[in-house]
């Protein structure tokens, strides 16, 4: 089915535009600019150069999808944002494209990123994540799925989150976040999160040793080091529990505070 484009819309004829979506008056898309089957772009959106975007996507009022880095760094350099299928994109979301020629920004798939989210330039965000109301993800981070931010939260540069946590609303943080775990807004661990991880399919005896893995990294009076040596010794083996050893080992800047 061919594309609702309304003659209001600025769209460039050098824009790569999918089938059957719908484009409202005042929606401002550029050249270099693929937008996937079945999207909707609302009035007052700007598409700008550098965006791949997927199959239905939604994007509403205000929104700048590709927008220019805000990185001292940045040089004009040919880089691009790519978004996955089946994201929302509330009002007054901004979502950069990378820094550097060659870079990427890139969005999976079934996100919602809620009013005032920001995404900055080369961050990668997994699938399934909700960013509360006025959000904000600064450059280089990385975060994986179904990870929960709640209303105002402020992920700082080059910082980590693991699948399936949740950040507390109000929440400013610059140390890596554990897998499945709950961040409160004093930046420290706040236990585990029981609902999210039984979605991503956790069952009752792996929540429990996720329990007793954590306990070691945040209760005890060790090194973080020395606590995943002792989960690996001490905690029953399973893909969720190397998963928490590999992010934590991976962890570059350490990860959050303990109680």
């Amino acid at each position: 089915m061919a594309s609702e484009i309304s003659p209001k819309a600025e769209v460039s004829p050098k824009a790569k535009i999918g089938d059957n979506c719908k484009i409202f008056p005042f929606a401002y898309i550029e050249d270099d600019v693929e937008i996937g089957d079945g999207c909707i772009i609302f009035p007052f959106t700007s598409i700008l150069n550098g965006t791949r975007m997927g199959a239905k996507n939604k994007v509403h009022q205000g929104s700048v999808i590709g927008a220019l880095p805000q990185d001292f760094e940045f040089r004009g350099e040919k880089s691009e944002c790519i978004i996955g299928e089946n994201n929302i994109f509330r009002e007054n979301v901004v979502v950069n494209r990378a820094t550097h020629s060659g870079g990427q920004t890139i969005i999976g798939n079934d996100n919602v990123l809620m009013e005032g989210a920001h995404i900055s330039h080369d961050t990668k965000v997994g699938n399934r994540c909700v960013f509360g109301y006025g959000t904000k993800i600064a450059g280089d981070c990385y975060i994986e799925d179904g990870v929960i931010f709640s209303s105002s939260v402020v992920e700082n540069a080059k910082t980590r989150v693991g699948r399936g946590s949740m950040i507390q609303a109000g929440t400013t943080f610059s140390k890596d976040v554990p897998p499945y775990i709950i961040c409160t807004r004093h930046n420290e661990y706040g236990g585990v999160n029981l609902q999210v991880a039984r979605q991503h399919g956790v069952d009752e005896k792996t929540l429990k040793h996720i329990a007793n893995a954590y306990r070691l990294v945040f209760m005890s009076k060790t090194s973080v080091f020395d606590a995943v040596n002792q989960i690996e010794e001490q905690v029953p083996d399973g893909p969720f529990i190397r998963h928490i050893i590999e992010f934590i080992r991976a962890s570059k800047i350490g990860v959050i505070s303990k109680m």
